[in-house]
């Protein structure tokens, strides 16, 4: 998720100017990775780059841009070691890019807002100018931010001649053979696409949960009214009599996530996801019992008992016991992101061994 280009899109389109700082490069240990965006206003602040010094310096610099350049714009790029000048315990350090956006920057965020509405990814390229100028100086050098389209699995590519190999990170900060320091960044939505089935108390927990995560979220129920009247940005309702076709139409690699109010139903869509050899996750809520109870119906159903392994049930990571919707849904997000860390990590099936406890 980008909740950046939301909150910067409704701010400029009022007229209110606002700073956007990137962490463009990472050396040794920091809070957070290069890429991370916090938005800062006079008065308000949206996403975050790890808290503690570093942050509260970040947002006080950001504000005296504001107050000095607020109407004109101003580019600057800070370099800040985290143990000697603002005490933290990492003992890295961080550069971090600061851009005041304004009403001329509006053309380039509604396009960035609306491409990642459609599910589109962008390149956005942004240059601060020659080492050492000053914030407006930056400004007038680099000129007009560049936005283009990405195919997201594309390596990361540099608009310019760069005095070393680019890497293929999601964001790279860089000097090009003029001179001139550059900041590339991917931005792309959320391949964490998680598809549940139940609006009930468990359903709407989760939903809530996962409205804090970097993922998209499909959520499918046959019962429009169990639905609340407003869901997070990173959820879309599924009001539907056919449930399995939401099973057809996911993404390769989603996270499926099975507990309706109706077991004949959850037996229809586990029949449904096994048909599919392309999933990430497969998580249906019940005890050992239900368990049990589905692998016999699914064999009779001719799903291959081998296939059972990768169906968690119950779902949670392990140690929890508590059966609270909110306890629950804390529980299975944290065992989404074991999986998908997993997924990332070894690129491969992401099917967790884990056995959960709830019910």
């Amino acid at each position: 998720m980008h909740r950046w280009v939301e909150a910067a899109h409704r701010l400029l389109v009022r007229g209110e100017a606002a700073v956007l700082v990137t962490i463009a490069r990472v050396e040794g240990s920091a809070p957070r990775e290069a890429g991370t965006h916090l938005l800062v206003t006079r008065e308000h602040a949206w996403e975050t780059i790890g808290g503690g010094h570093l942050e509260w310096r970040a947002m006080d610099v950001a504000r005296q841009l504001l107050r000095q350049y607020g109407q004109q714009g101003a580019r600057h790029v800070e370099r800040f070691a985290l143990g000697p000048s603002l005490g933290q315990c990492c003992g890295g350090a961080v550069t971090l890019a600061f851009e005041v956006l304004t009403l001329t920057d509006l053309a380039w965020v509604s396009a960035l807002h609306k491409r990642l509405a459609a599910g589109e990814a962008s390149l956005r390229s942004v240059a601060f100018g020659a080492p050492g100028a000053d914030a407006a100086a930056s400004q007038q050098q680099g000129g007009a931010v560049l936005l283009t389209a990405l195919d997201p699995s594309e390596p990361l590519a540099h608009p310019h001649t760069l005095t070393r190999d680019a890497d293929d990170a999601a964001c790279s900060f860089w000097q090009a053979s003029d001179g001139w320091l550059w900041l590339s960044e991917r931005l792309a939505p959320s391949d964490f696409h998680i598809v549940l089935f139940g609006a009930g108390h468990v359903g709407q927990a989760i939903v809530q949960v996962l409205a804090t995560l970097p993922c998209r979220v499909t959520w499918a129920d046959e019962r429009t009214e169990t639905f609340p009247e407003t869901v997070p940005p990173n959820t879309i309702v599924e009001s539907t009599d056919t449930p399995e076709a939401v099973v057809d139409e996911a993404p390769p690699g989603a996270y499926f996530l099975v507990m309706t109010h109706n077991h004949a139903l959850d037996q229809r869509l586990c029949e449904t996801i096994f048909k599919r050899d392309d999933f990430a996750y497969f998580g249906l809520i019940g005890s050992m019992t239900k368990r049990r109870q589905f692998e016999h119906r699914l064999r009779d159903r001719g799903v291959p008992p081998e296939r059972f392994a990768q169906m968690i049930c119950p779902i949670g990571v392990a140690g929890i016991t508590g059966k609270a919707p909110a306890t629950i849904a804390i529980a299975v997000a944290a065992q989404l992101l074991r999986v998908r860390e997993q997924q990332m990590q070894h690129s491969g099936p992401a099917a967790s061994q884990d056995t959960g406890v709830h019910v």
